[in-house]
């Protein structure tokens, strides 16, 4: 059940090309798992914006956003102390336990598709699963959070478009010969499609957690709608998480 609350800006910093980590203090107990996303009141703005979680503790929780737009280049000039009107708790996340301990599973994000799989590969390791993190990004300036990722114990693979760093092409070029039991991924559309496809062939199964523009977050709208081969689902209410099995590209 999502609820809302009042949350401190305690970091504002950032961290790769236009790509800021945001440190919130605040009350965290509806996050369950991770995957799931907040939405951020912003002042002079109708419309919340919705930002996946990165982490979480008992005190607070990081995110990580991308400034494309007025109400996100308005966030990157908040301060620290900075107090802001959050609903949290919403959506469903991707299913840890999908794989038995010394399972292998793959992380797979795309550009500000990458934070939610921070705080996944985070319990994944804790449960005894190998990860491999196959990160994927258009040129250097804009890659974050490898480092991270490598300090948790994942298997890092970089892609960048440009090839000026880590392996050039796409997310999808790294998975070509990489062995794994189970996917997660997150990114923008294309990115979905093809992963989705390309493992598909393989007959890997895994979890996909699609991003959309959202009018209330928590369903009542109904304007993130998507059609899977279990009908119409809302993005923010039924998802984001999709399991591949039930997900249908127009190809």
């Amino acid at each position: 059940m999502h609820k809302k609350g009042i949350y401190e800006i305690a970091e504002n910093i950032p961290i790769a090309d236009k790509t800021y980590k945001m440190r919130l203090l605040g009350y965290t107990g509806d996050i369950k798992v991770p995957g799931q996303f907040i939405n951020i009141e912003l002042p002079g703005y109708y419309l919340r914006r919705p930002i996946s979680i990165c982490d979480w503790d008992e005190k607070g929780m990081d995110i990580i956003y991308k400034v494309v737009g007025d109400g996100t280049k308005l966030m990157s000039e908040l301060d620290p102390g900075t107090k802001l009107d959050i609903l949290t708790g919403l959506g469903n996340g991707f299913d840890t336990g999908a794989l038995r301990s010394g399972g292998t599973a793959a992380v797979i994000g795309g550009g500000v598709g990458v934070p939610p799989l921070y705080g996944l590969a985070k319990r994944l390791i804790k449960n005894g699963i190998r990860v491999k993190a196959v990160l994927g990004f258009n040129e250097e300036s804009q890659i974050f959070y490898d480092k991270e990722f490598e300090a948790l114990g994942a298997e890092v693979v970089l892609t960048t478009a440009d090839g000026s760093r880590g392996l050039k092409g796409f997310v999808t070029d790294a998975l070509k010969d990489m062995e794994l039991e189970y996917y997660y991924c997150c990114g923008p559309m294309p990115m979905l499609r093809a992963v989705h496809k390309a493992l598909s062939l393989r007959g890997i199964d895994g979890e996909l957690s699609f991003e959309a523009r959202m009018g209330c977050g928590f369903g009542a709208c109904m304007g993130c709608s998507m059609e899977t081969l279990k009908g119409t689902k809302r993005i923010c209410k039924d998802g984001p998480v999709f399991k591949s099995t039930e997900v249908s590209f127009d190809e």
